[in-house]
């Protein structure tokens, strides 16, 4: 088991009912069609040494509320770790929309940090083909 420190506001304690970890808006957000926010999730946190913390949102978000996350997944390493590094969301919204404080928006997940990669550049790879961009072969 690995300990993660927070400092939370009330009502945003992050809260883990699966593999993943639920967060929640920190305050009522309002958004018009097409706007971009920051969204306030209300915590900071240390991560364990050798994680890092991968960030998307729960499966209902868009449905629930039209917004998707704008840079597709958030990636928070354990050096974002001091009391005024808070964590967001970064919201576009698809339609108007509410979204009231204390909504679980997103949830996160904690994944050990890849091992240092060694490119070894040749001129041309040796596999077989399977048949480029979007297929599986025949």
């Amino acid at each position: 088991m690995v300990t993660i420190y927070v400092q939370a506001e009330p009502g945003c304690e992050p809260t883990q009912k699966g593999d993943w970890i639920d967060l929640f808006t920190a305050e009522d957000v309002e958004l018009k069609q097409f706007e971009f926010k920051l969204i306030p999730l209300g915590v900071a946190m240390k991560l364990p040494e050798g994680y890092e913390a991968i960030v998307c949102p729960r499966s209902s978000t868009f449905m629930k509320h039209g917004i998707l996350q704008a840079n597709s997944i958030g990636v928070i390493d354990n050096a974002y770790c001091g009391k005024n590094d808070k964590w967001y969301f970064p919201a576009f919204a698809m339609k108007d929309t509410m979204i009231p404080k204390g909504t679980r928006i997103c949830q996160f997940r904690l994944f050990k940090n890849q091992e240092s990669v060694c490119f070894d550049f040749v001129n041309e790879l040796q596999d077989k083909d399977r048949g480029g961009l979007g297929s599986t072969g025949n």
